[in-house]
């Protein structure tokens, strides 16, 4: 998914001052903060996107290669900014707005290192069936992901050696480029912003600190969980650059089409077709639900389009106290591939019923009566 646009998250305009964007992210992260929304996942990822915005808007040179360049500009492996909770992330954005409200005091930037970034978040697609989703189970799942190499620890570096300061940039991971009156950032082309040089590459890693295996995570379905949702799995994302912290695996429910039942929220619809003969004479019915069948009188006259509430019969959502209802809309079923008995049966008893009057077909006379004043 695209990433919206850094000032449209604070609400500013293009033109707005270091204090408006501070105070526009000061109202943001009181409003969305974590301790103040404990498990509200939305609230989670607005407080993560405005910590984003505010990182980037409120460093003078991340704001000019944004404003000039986009998200390209910022990104993370051209030595832009970085998201996160890892220094020089959360901690600097965070401690800058609120030190003075809860006595904290961020660590500020200009170590002149290179900077520390929290790992990527991964997604994964779980498909499961409706009945899995009204009951929950637990479940195991594998996931392709990058690990830290175990052998150099995440350094890149062969056992016994180390990494060294790269010459080109002293650390910094960026150098500058003058080009007549302009003055250029950039990446720098022999660390590739990461302020090092190794020297001798780990065997088992090449070098990259990572290596790419599958692992196996369990997975708790909590019941009542709706197409859509996410479950986090904390840590088990790609790994942080530079020592970094790794990011969260996002596992997406996606729920398989039912034959009978569709989900509305916490309640279920199916259509119920009946017979001619049932739903004018009435009668005991039988109504599948996710926990079973039940029984209920269907009565006389019912029409086709009409709904039936079965109370408690839909779905327990994951925040909800009690289960939603079952709705069953009933389609009266016209008979086919009658023999010339049966046709005759029912040419005597259409003969019949006209002979009553109006009185066999109340939804054809509110028809009838509806025309009439319409022409005149």
């Amino acid at each position: 998914m695209a990433k919206r646009d850094f000032y449209e998250i604070l609400g500013l305009a293009k033109n707005a001052s270091d204090d408006e964007i501070k105070k526009a992210y000061r109202k943001l992260a009181m409003k969305y903060h974590p301790d103040r929304n404990p498990d509200n996942k939305e609230a989670e990822e607005k407080f993560k996107e405005a910590k984003e915005a505010y990182e980037m808007l409120a460093n003078p040179e991340k704001r000019e290669a944004y404003d000039r360049y986009g998200h390209a500009g910022v990104d993370p492996n051209m030595g832009g900014g970085g998201g996160g909770f890892g220094a020089g992330g959360f901690g600097d954005a965070f401690g800058d707005i609120f030190g003075d409200i809860f006595g904290g005091g961020g660590r500020r930037g200009g170590g002149g290192g290179p900077q520390v970034y929290r790992g990527a978040d991964l997604r994964y697609n779980l498909e499961i069936t409706l009945e899995q989703a009204a009951h929950g189970f637990d479940t195991t799942i594998r996931v392709p992901s990058w690990d830290k190499c175990d052998t150099c620890h995440g350094s890149g570096a062969k056992p016994g050696t180390s990494p060294v300061t790269c010459s080109t940039c002293g650390g910094h991971g960026q150098v500058r480029m003058q080009q007549g009156f302009f003055s250029i950032q950039q990446t720098c082309p022999k660390c590739h912003g990461t302020g090092k040089i190794i020297p001798e590459p780990c065997p088992s890693c090449s070098g990259a600190g990572r290596i790419k295996r599958n692992k196996t995570l369990e997975v708790k379905i909590p019941v009542g969980i709706d197409n859509g949702m996410r479950i986090r799995s904390s840590g088990n994302g790609e790994p942080g650059t530079n020592g970094g912290p790794p990011g969260d695996l996002y596992v997406e429910i996606h729920i398989k089409p039912h034959a009978v039942f569709q989900r509305e929220g916490d309640d279920l619809h199916c259509e119920m077709p009946i017979s001619f003969a049932k739903a004018a004479l009435g009668g005991e019915i039988e109504v599948p639900t996710l926990s079973g069948k039940v029984s209920f009188t269907v009565p006389e006259g019912t029409q086709s389009g009409k709904t039936f509430r079965l109370k408690g019969k839909g779905i327990k959502g994951v925040r909800s106290g009690y289960p939603g209802d079952l709705f069953c809309h009933v389609a009266v079923e016209t008979p086919v591939k009658l023999t010339e008995k049966q046709k005759e049966l029912l040419r005597e008893f259409e003969r019949a019923t006209n002979e009553g009057g109006a009185k066999h077909s109340p939804q054809s006379k509110s028809w009838m009566d509806k025309v009439k004043d319409f022409f005149e």
